[in-house]
Order: structure tokens, then C-alpha cells, then sequence
């Protein structure tokens, strides 16, 4: 193998083999996809059966590697990916079952020898080399109990491997997610086999790239270009995989690269929910990376990242509930870091992101509380758009009305059509994939406010695809319940539908009750309110929600709809432990000095009488009068006792509030 540097170069099967066998000094853990190497999954690919993305087929021998049985490319992808591969490692690990050997040198043998370089895509290769020297681990680098692995097979892979870096090196994807992984497969590679020819090439080539990708690819708020949740973590665990393989084997890595990777785990400290999990926004699964901030508490000495990562076992709370993340436009808002049943919740007033990952769900938002997602992001279900019953899911999937936002005339915020594919890549020629078409929304946060009573974020969205522009401003009170305020204006008359998504748990068990002022929505968890108003309907619609990649559920979604030129939609979102709570809503009339009536919300969410007023993009400051309140600002939240006693009142710095008794003491900011 004239890829080796001497001595090994010279030396025969037999002495490789034996030579990789012993201690060479070179430390590194494979990285586990527990889900690809579930049990039952191994016993099927034993017996010829490849279950990927919730779909199996059963492959003959020898496999024909470069035909996919799926309509779906992602599922050839993760055959040639070979997770699996690691699974057969572990499994003979753990058991010393001798046929999980055979069948992992069966199978990358027949891939050796039927397919070429950089089949489907580089970041494909990245993977497989990944998980190829992953599975090496376990079975021969680095083990008390090595595998009977033929000494001529481990020459066929250690050339296979040496071929698939240099393809990566010469064919590296020019940018973000599919780079960072290759590059990654790069400095592996040349981290665990020193005795290549290319190997210090390799790890100068990733170290500097890698860089150069950070830099490239994370916002000034440390988010992922592509602002993806899932995508972001992704990123940073194959960031900090090369920064854990640069510092066990000795090899150093510039300080703004740490900066970088400390900047990225900003974002997962306050992103992850409390119960450990993270909302799938844009293209993703929902899952956890706890393990992440693990590692970033360690690195960076960060007891706020300890705390997350353990939930509040060791370390200290971070001292922000509200965090902005400004270039990506995702503001986080939690109620408190002491409970795994505190609320939290994502307002995505942001861009689309680069790349063909985001979703048209401007101003949308998910809600966690009590340990579980109550208003759901939809997910990504597939990334294939082969008709499923009928219907394009991934088309469906990434648009507006699929998402806790307000739908103008049934369109997407961004302009999305189909188109041929010209040339052959993941996808055949001559094929249809729909892409996104126009500019994206112009959106903005326009204010954002936290105190001890009341928290707000107020943000706007304008398409080029529509002429009505949609604010909505979100209010937490007393950490205990939710006002979304939506308002719509427009030149034309449109269509509007406002959905709200509940999560699969919901199925089944939720109900809309139609009161003489409001509907009021129970499902587990949670009651939504919002007042009757004339042309507005509400109905439960049948929505779906997918949690990982293949799998989708059914799960009811809140939608109102009314048809006009301007619209006004107020809900009141109020989660709960076990019981359903009292909640009502009501319309209060206020009056403008300048003649006009705007509607204010009158909520009963416990013992008191609370109210709510947004003057909804007044052109300049007016003086409003509500009931015996006479106001002047943007907004205002008080609370009342029962004999109607002001008690408290919220506004933001510089309003004025005042009864015919006097005036009245306003918490600002």
C-alpha cells in the first residue's frame, strides 16, 4: 500500500494487521448514533433487512449498491452513510458475536468493490469514512478484545479509506453543513492514521478549513446560518469533535475557534427546553444535545452550561430568562431555570437562512411547558417529494399554514414553486423539486420588554408576496400565562387563517367549547381562549407534526379565519399542571381621542380581573380611554380586583396612565 509512509509501507498483511493492534498512542471515542444502531436494527441489517427513515427493505446478496429501492434519495444516503457500521462494532463488543464482524466486512467489502468515488454526494463520503474509522475502534484500535479481521480485508479498507479522503480533500462542499462534516472525516483520518503518507496534509487542510467554515457559517449571534436547531447542533458536534481530537492527540487550535464553538452553545443553553429537548425549527428532528453544553461547561469553565446540561443538578443558573439572538431573529423567553416544568418558549422573527432548510414560518412559535411541547413547530417529516397519498408532505411541511403563525390567501410568505432538475446530483434529471422562488419577508423585532410582571416581544413581518403586513406581539404575565396579539392591515381585502398546532398528545383529547362571549380550547395541558368576533371562526383542523426524519403524526391544530381588509385576532394561551383552570375573555371597547374603537381584551385567569390593550401600530402616540382608565402609549396590561380596585398596571417607558381619581403609578421599564 504505496500510501503509507515507511516503515509501514514495507510491511505485509500479517504485520499491518499486527501493527494496528497494538497501542499506537492515538486516542479518540466514536461518536454512537443510538438510534442507527438500535437492536432490532442490527438483527435486520444480520439478516439483510435495512430499515432507514421508518422504511425497510430487504436487500439481496450482494447488494446491489448503486440502485436505491426507495422513492426517497435519503434513504440510499444513510445505506451509503453506514452507521450500521459502528452498531456491528458495538455489538461485538458487547456480545463477541462473531457474525456481526462477518457481516460488517461483508458489507463494506461489497461496497468496495462496486462503487465509485464520491457516489451521491462528498458529504456522504464524509460520513461512511466517519463511521467506517468509528467502527475500527471498537474491533481493532482500540480494544482488549480484538476482531478476527482478515489482515488482506484490513488493507483493502485502509486503501479504500486513504482514496475516500483525497476525494474529499479535491472535492470538498463549498460551504456549511455538508463542508463542516467533511472536513471533519478529514482530520479524523489523518488524527487516526498518522502512518499515512498524507496524514499531517489532512490535519493541516481540516484545521485551517475548519476555521475558515466557522467563521463562515455562524451569525454574529452565534446561530447557524442555515437556522436550523437541529442543523446548529449538528455543526457544533462535529466542531468540538475536532476540537477533542486536536487536544487528546496533541494538536493546538487557534482561540477564535474556541470563541466560535462558545458562541455557538450560547444559543443551545437557551434554546433547549427545560425538559432536556429542542424544538425542530426549520428542517430537523427534535431531540436533545444536552451532551454538548456538557462538553462546552467543561471546555469553557461555564457553570450556566453545566446547569443546562445537567438540569439543574450542578452548576449555576444562567441569570437571563430572555435571550436575543438578533442575525438569526430567534428570541427565547423562559419562565424561571429552577423546574423542569417551567414554560418556555421560541419567537422566530427572523430570516429564511441559507441554504434549502428553513421554513416560511415568520413570527411562528413554539411553547413548551410542564415537561412537554404544547404549541408545536410541525417538523420537517421529509426532505423526498414523491406524492404520499396524494400530497406533497415536504412541500406541506416547510409552509406558513403548516405553522403557528397567521396564513394570508392560503400562500407561503416566500414565493415556493416546483422546478426541473437539470442535472443529475441527489436528485434524478429531469425530476420536479420545488424551490423557493422569491425574496423572503421582510421581518424586524420592534420592541421587546422584561420585568417582574410582564414580559413582551413585539415583532413584524412584511411579504412581497401579499400587501398585508402581520405584527404580532406576544405578552407573558406572572410567568403564568400567554397573550399572542396578532394584527394584520392591508390595501385589499384577504383571506387570513391564524393556527395554532398542538402536539400529537393532543389527538384525540381535545375540545372546543363555544362560550357567549368566547371559545375556550381544552386539551391536555392547555387552555386557549379568544373572543367571538364578528366575520372571525374557529375550528379544530386536522394538522400533523413530525418528530424525526420518516415519521409523521396526526394532531389537531386551532385555526380562526376571518375574510377582510384588516383583521385583529387576540388568544390567550394559559398552560396548566393537571386540571383545566378557569379561564374567560371578553372584548372591551376603547376609545381613541381621534374617534376611532380598538379593541381590548378582558381576561379572568384566576382570582383576578386582568386587562390587555395594544394600540396595534398607531402611527404616533394617542390618548385612549378604557373605561375609567385614561391611557396614552403603545400598550397596557393592568389588573383589577374583584370590586374592580385597580391594583397594578404595565406599560413600557414613558406612557401615562390615569383614573378620575388621580393618577395611577405605571411599572416601566
Amino acid at each position: 500500500m504505496n500510501a503509507l509512509r515507511a516503515p509501514w509501507r514495507d510491511m505485509t498483511d500479517a504485520a499491518l494487521l499486527a501493527h494496528w493492534r497494538s497501542d499506537r498512542g492515538i486516542r479518540f471515542e466514536p461518536v454512537i448514533d443510538a438510534d442507527e444502531v438500535r437492536p432490532e436494527r442490527l438483527a435486520g441489517i444480520l439478516a439483510g433487512r435495512f430499515e432507514f427513515n421508518g422504511e425497510t427493505h430487504a436487500l439481496s446478496e450482494p447488494i446491489d449498491w448503486l440502485t436505491n429501492p426507495s422513492r426517497d434519495v435519503e434513504w440510499h444516503i444513510l445505506l451509503h452513510k453506514f452507521y450500521y457500521a459502528v452498531g456491528l462494532a458495538q455489538r461485538w463488543q458487547r456480545d463477541g458475536d462473531a457474525r456481526a464482524v462477518q457481516r460488517w466486512t461483508q458489507l463494506i467489502d461489497g461496497w468496495m468493490v462496486q462503487t465509485p468515488l464520491g457516489f451521491i454526494a462528498p458529504d456522504v463520503t464524509g460520513r461512511r469514512v466517519q463511521n467506517w474509522i468509528y467502527s475500527l475502534h471498537a474491533l481493532l484500535l482500540d480494544t482488549d478484545k480484538p476482531a478476527p479481521i482478515e489482515a488482506a480485508f484490513l488493507r483493502r479498507l485502509l486503501r479504500s479509506i486513504h482514496e475516500q479522503t483525497e476525494f474529499l480533500c479535491a472535492n470538498l462542499t463549498p460551504k456549511r453543513n455538508h463542508r463542516t462534516l467533511e472536513l471533519l472525516a478529514i482530520f479524523l483520518a489523518g488524527v487516526v492514521f498518522p502512518e499515512f503518507e498524507r496524514a499531517a496534509a489532512w490535519r493541516e487542510l481540516a484545521l485551517h478549513e475548519t476555521l475558515a467554515n466557522v467563521r463562515a457559517d455562524l451569525l454574529p449571534d452565534g446561530v447557524h446560518c442555515e437556522l436550523s436547531t437541529d442543523y446548529h447542533h449538528l455543526a457544533v458536534r462535529n466542531w468540538l469533535q475536532v476540537r477533542r481530537l486536536a487536544a487528546d492527540n496533541g494538536y493546538g487550535v487557534p482561540r477564535a475557534f474556541d470563541r466560535a464553538i462558545e458562541s455557538a452553545l450560547e444559543f443551545s443553553l437557551h434554546v433547549h427546553q427545560p425538559s432536556g429537548s429542542m424544538p425542530s425549527l426549520s428542517d430537523g428532528d427534535v431531540r436533545s444535545f444536552l451532551p454538548l453544553l456538557a462538553q462546552g461547561a467543561a471546555l469553557f469553565d461555564r457553570g450556566d452550561m453545566q446547569y443546562a446540561a445537567t438540569q439543574g443538578a450542578q452548576g449555576t443558573p444562567p441569570r437571563e430568562r430572555m435571550a436575543h439572538f438578533p442575525s438569526s431573529g430567534y428570541h427565547v423567553l423562559l419562565s424561571d431555570w429552577a423546574s423542569v416544568d417551567a414554560q418556555h418558549l421560541v419567537f422566530d422573527c427572523g430570516p429564511l437562512g441559507e441554504g434549502n432548510h428553513g421554513h416560511f414560518d415568520a413570527l411562528s412559535f413554539e411553547l413548551a411547558a410542564f415537561g412537554r411541547a404544547l404549541i408545536v413547530d410541525p417538523g420537517r417529516y421529509t426532505y423526498s417529494e414523491a406524492l404520499e397519498d396524494g400530497r406533497n408532505w415536504r412541500v406541506h411541511f416547510r409552509s406558513t399554514a403548516a405553522h403557528n403563525t397567521v396564513c394570508v390567501d392560503g400562500l407561503n410568505q416566500t414565493r415556493y414553486v416546483a422546478k426541473p432538475i437539470k442535472e443529475a446530483s441527489r436528485h434524478a434529471a429531469g425530476s420536479v423539486r420545488h424551490k423557493v422562488s422569491g425574496s423572503p419577508p421582510e421581518t424586524s423585532l420592534r420592541e421587546a420588554f422584561s420585568g417582574a410582571q410582564l414580559d413582551l416581544l413585539h415583532g413584524r413581518c412584511a411579504s412581497h408576496e401579499y400587501d398585508a403586513v402581520h405584527e404580532r406581539c406576544i405578552v407573558f404575565v406572572d410567568r403564568t400565562y400567554w397573550i399572542v396579539s396578532d394584527w394584520l392591515r392591508a390595501a385589499s381585502e384577504h383571506d387570513y387563517a391564524l393556527t395554532f398546532q398542538l402536539g400529537a398528545a393532543a389527538q384525540e383529547r381535545t375540545r372546543l367549547h363555544s362560550q357567549d362571549a368566547f371559545t375556550l380550547l381544552l386539551s391536555p395541558h392547555l387552555a386557549i381562549a379568544q373572543p367571538l368576533r364578528s366575520g372571525q371562526r374557529s375550528q379544530i383542523d386536522a394538522g400533523w407534526v413530525s418528530a424525526s426524519y420518516g415519521h409523521k403524526q396526526q394532531a389537531p391544530a386551532l385555526r380562526t379565519g376571518t375574510c377582510s381588509r384588516d383583521a385583529d385576532f387576540d388568544t390567550v394561551l394559559l398552560p396548566h399542571a393537571a386540571d383545566a383552570p378557569h379561564l374567560r375573555v371578553a372584548d372591551t371597547v376603547v376609545h381613541g381621542e381621534d374617534g376611532s374603537q380598538s379593541p381590548a381584551l378582558h381576561i379572568e385567569a384566576g382570582p383576578f380581573s386582568d386587562g390587555w390593550f395594544h394600540a396595534r401600530g398607531a402611527d404616533r402616540v394617542q390618548h385612549w380611554r378604557i373605561g375609567d382608565l385614561h391611557f396614552s402609549g403603545r400598550w397596557l396590561h393592568w389588573r383589577c380586583a374583584a370590586d374592580g380596585t385597580l391594583l397594578r398596571a404595565v406599560s413600557h417607558g414613558g406612557a401615562t396612565l390615569r383614573t378620575s381619581s388621580g393618577n395611577c403609578t405605571l411599572a416601566t421599564a
